[in-house]
């Protein structure tokens, strides 16, 4: 089916970066490679702090990450591709027009969630948010 998932928000250092860990660890059994970037990333730099220390409360480990810049290279060499708000489904659209029919978003299995970003934000802001994404990655877990 999918091979490969990109998924995207804006500064690739809080929501994408914490779906893709977690989407790792969820399909560690199933060959397909998961991937992150933004739409105005923060290129090079590390997951946010606090979104690491909730992830790892949850067992998911983004030591590895550093923010890229979604590319018209990464739309064409992913499958799928996953964002969080629907302003983010329309900038890709627009950007990228290839990426139309494999772009949704991540809460789509979830009532069409949005998930709102926590950056600068309260602990239980990214609490709330971790828990929003691990439930849409649970739901798309049965498509991929």
């Amino acid at each position: 089916m999918f091979d490969s998932v990109l998924v995207v928000c804006a500064g690739n250092i809080c929501r994408s970066p914490t779906a893709e860990y977690v989407f790792k660890n969820k399909l560690n059994d199933k060959s397909i490679t998961v991937s992150s970037a933004g739409l105005t990333a923060l290129v090079g730099k590390a997951a946010d702090a606090m979104a690491q220390k909730i992830a790892a409360s949850h067992g998911v480990i983004m030591d590895a990450h550093q923010g890229q810049q979604l590319s018209s290279k990464l739309v064409a060499n992913n499958s799928v591709i996953l964002v969080m708000e629907q302003r983010h489904l329309n900038d890709v659209h627009s950007r990228y027009p290839e990426a139309r029919g494999k772009t949704f978003l991540l809460g789509k299995w979830i009532n069409n969630a949005e998930i709102p970003d926590p950056y600068r934000q309260s602990q239980e802001a990214f609490e709330h948010v971790y828990a929003l994404i691990d439930s849409a990655c649970s739901a798309w877990q049965k498509y991929l």
